[in-house]
């Protein structure tokens, strides 16, 4: 279906911001329950626009998770605004009562992280940025169709931000993003923007970029997107295999399990040990068998050499600093078959059986 589809594309000839396009912006905000989607070329692309039409300036600061991929403190910093990063709690998403700590006079948003597939307490959330007049951008890189009490994630905040990255839940075959809204000013601007800044072809409004999209990616962006949740309840049965040959492991802490207002979607399925000192020797012994295991981050951002360069040693983070050596990314993905899972997690059990 994809195949015949990207060749429909390619006959057609129409490649950047048609109607493959406008199609895909439009059945994602209907996916995700907001009034607008505009595509961009990355998740960054898409919120360094999104900063930009937000007026952000100089001085601005922006709680943020330390425990991310770095591209999500990136634009912020582009624009001039500073992250101010917060520790995180055992869920590994945003700790909000080490962010309400941190706030100050110059604090004017929040950009929350729904790490490995899993939602932050969106209830939390929602009251500490309406206590202190906050706007929240979701970081939604790696929870497409993850829920919060029935809704999805990317449909609480004043914003959102989905990436198309190749690894991701919903994949366009390559680089993508996009930002989710229902301000229709912010996706005018986003959509100008990104593409010169044009109002029509010859008229431009404002200084902008070229940032776009294009068609194939779109179109194959949309047939993910109506497998979407078919794949992750994929993620979901292959993190339910996993809890149920790894519980009760000697040295091994699962990812904390669903609540009832939660409905994670395993973009990760991560573990954390006991011991720091294993997690090396354990990546070793599964290497060996021809299991790949990651670390996702080893380094937290406010520890980042480009950090401390541009804003000086940042204040500790006891959990996050603690937690980035110990915890350790198993192979998770829609197709993972429970063979698989068993194998994994008889490797893991027998070296530490061992030790």
């Amino acid at each position: 279906m994809i195949d015949r589809r990207i060749l429909q594309v390619v006959k057609g000839g129409n490649y950047i911001l048609g109607p493959e396009c406008k199609a895909f912006e439009s059945e994602l905000a209907a996916y995700f329950g907001v009034k607008h989607a505009v595509l961009s070329s990355s998740w960054t692309a898409a919120v360094h626009l999104l900063h930009i039409a937000q007026n952000l300036k100089s001085g601005d600061e922006i709680l943020v998770p330390s425990l991310t991929a770095f591209p999500s403190i990136e634009p912020m910093i582009h624009v001039g605004a500073k992250p101010i990063y917060c520790d995180i709690d055992d869920t590994y998403t945003i700790d909000l009562a080490d962010a309400a700590k941190r706030i100050t006079k110059k604090t004017v948003g929040i950009l929350p992280v729904h790490l490995y597939g899993r939602p932050v307490n969106v209830d939390g959330l929602l009251k500490l940025a309406k206590d202190h007049g906050l706007w929240i951008i979701e970081d939604c890189a790696q929870s497409h169709g993850a829920k919060w009490k029935g809704h999805r994630l990317g449909s609480f905040g004043d914003h959102a931000a989905i990436s198309f990255y190749p690894s991701k839940n919903l994949t366009v075959y390559g680089d993508g993003g996009a930002i989710l809204t229902n301000d229709p000013e912010i996706a005018r601007q986003v959509t100008m923007l990104r593409n010169h800044g044009r109002k029509d072809k010859y008229l431009h409004e404002k200084i902008g970029f070229n940032l776009r999209f294009n068609e194939i990616q779109a179109a194959v962006g949309r047939e993910q997107l109506k497998v979407l949740d078919e794949l992750n309840a994929g993620r979901r049965r292959a993190a339910q295999w996993y809890r149920r040959e790894l519980a009760g492991t000697k040295g091994v802490v699962l990812p904390p399990a669903d609540s009832a207002e939660t409905e994670s979607v395993y973009h990760m399925f991560v573990i954390r040990l006991d011991n720091h000192d294993v997690r090396e020797s354990l990546a070793r012994h599964l290497k060996e068998q021809g299991i790949e295991t990651g670390v996702h981050y080893p380094v937290p951002n406010h520890l980042q050499p480009a950090i401390e360069d541009q804003f000086g040693k940042q204040p500790a983070l006891p959990k996050t600093e603690d937690y980035v050596k110990r915890i350790l990314s198993l192979p998770m993905f829609p197709s993972l078959t429970e063979a698989q899972v068993v194998a994994v997690s008889n490797a893991i059990k027998g070296f530490f059986s061992r030790k």
